[in-house]
């Protein structure tokens, strides 16, 4: 009996692996499939497939921004406010007369900097991320609103600006922002020194303050890199729009929160990571538009966005708490041998 039961074992295992890994991606397969049978005439198109790329772009590289810091087990609320003043500024500024390289430089820079306020108030002032990046981010959104005068701000943009958010060979710029973006946080998170020190700060600050990685610079570096990239993403955003608006930036704010979560419970069950975030996006990008082809009403997205929030949470909780107990038999033995081993081991079963 138990010569049969241990095959039986091996491939439940090996099922519940592959579900808990690939199980989004196979959600989204079956979604596309899905809305291809229901709408073929609209939905499985090239213009169909363009416009959600086109359109959710924006949304995959605030979740990517959002992503960074919670490896570090942050929050950053202010990268609605950022990607805000940052499509304002962009048009703003280049009708003052700016030309716009220069003027995407200095909403970059802006964008650091309120990176690096941020940092200073968690690491330093000892602020909670939540509360810190909350209350920059209102002041940003203060700023935007005495700066536009709650009005609409036009200017004549060039065509090299415009650009940005153009399509080429058949791909939106945008889409082509995302996979780079992608790649270089992939390459820094799951390669790099600086990535493993980020995930160990996130999982356990005490394993990381005993082998000497600072929070004080991990910490400010990817709240600086978020604030950077939520620039990033209302630079493309006005090349797509064409006019300011104070009232744009907190919409893309849940269902990029949204994304970053439920990205954990994928590629890298238990973790936030690039591939997972992206897939999210991804998922919740092609359920909205196939509802709405559906005929859903204007509010089923919000439903949807809030509803999934919560299951991700649920999900990602879940899933870092079977790592955990899946890790406790060798991080015991690493105590045994000392502090430091026992920092190291943390940090192993959090990769």
């Amino acid at each position: 009996m138990s010569f049969n039961s241990r095959p039986r074992s091996n491939i439940a295992g090996r099922v519940t692996r592959f579900v808990s890994v690939w199980g989004l991606l196979v959600v989204l397969v079956a979604l596309i499939l899905l809305f291809s049978v229901l709408k073929p005439d609209t939905f499985p198109t090239y213009f169909n497939f363009q416009a959600i790329v086109g359109s959710k772009s924006i949304q995959a590289i605030v979740a990517l921004a959002i992503m960074i810091p919670m490896a570090a087990n942050r929050f950053d609320l202010s990268v609605a406010f950022v990607l805000g003043i940052s499509q304002v500024l962009a048009i703003g500024l280049q009708g003052l007369g700016l030309a716009w390289p220069l003027v995407v430089v200095l909403i970059l820079a802006l964008g650091a900097l309120v990176g690096f306020i941020n940092g200073i108030l968690v690491t330093v002032v000892g602020i909670d991320s939540f509360i810190a990046t909350l209350g920059t981010g209102t002041v940003l959104l203060g700023f935007n609103q005495w700066y536009t005068g709650g009005q609409q701000v036009l200017a004549n943009l060039p065509e090299s600006f415009i650009a940005l958010s153009a399509v080429v060979g058949g791909v939106p710029m945008p889409a082509v922002y995302v996979f780079v973006i992608a790649v270089v946080l992939w390459v820094v998170l799951e390669y790099l020194p600086v990535g493993r020190f980020v995930y160990v700060l996130g999982i356990n600050p005490r394993a990381a303050q005993l082998n000497g990685i600072s929070e004080r610079k991990y910490v400010t570096g990817a709240l600086i890199a978020s604030g950077t990239l939520s620039a990033w993403a209302g630079i493309v955003l006005e090349s797509q729009l064409q006019v300011g608006q104070s009232s744009v930036g907190m919409e893309y704010l849940l269902p990029a929160f949204t994304a970053a979560l439920l990205g954990a419970t994928t590629i890298k069950p238990g973790r936030v990571n690039v591939w997972g975030t992206v897939l999210a996006v991804a998922v919740l990008a092609v359920t909205v538009a196939g509802l709405n082809q559906l005929g859903a009403p204007f509010f089923v997205e919000s439903l949807f966005n809030g509803a999934t929030l919560i299951i991700a949470v649920g999900l990602a909780v879940t899933a870092s708490k079977r790592q955990v107990r899946a890790g406790s038999a060798a991080d015991a033995a690493a105590r045994a041998g000392g502090p430091a081993n026992a920092a190291m081991s943390e940090e192993g079963i959090s990769k």
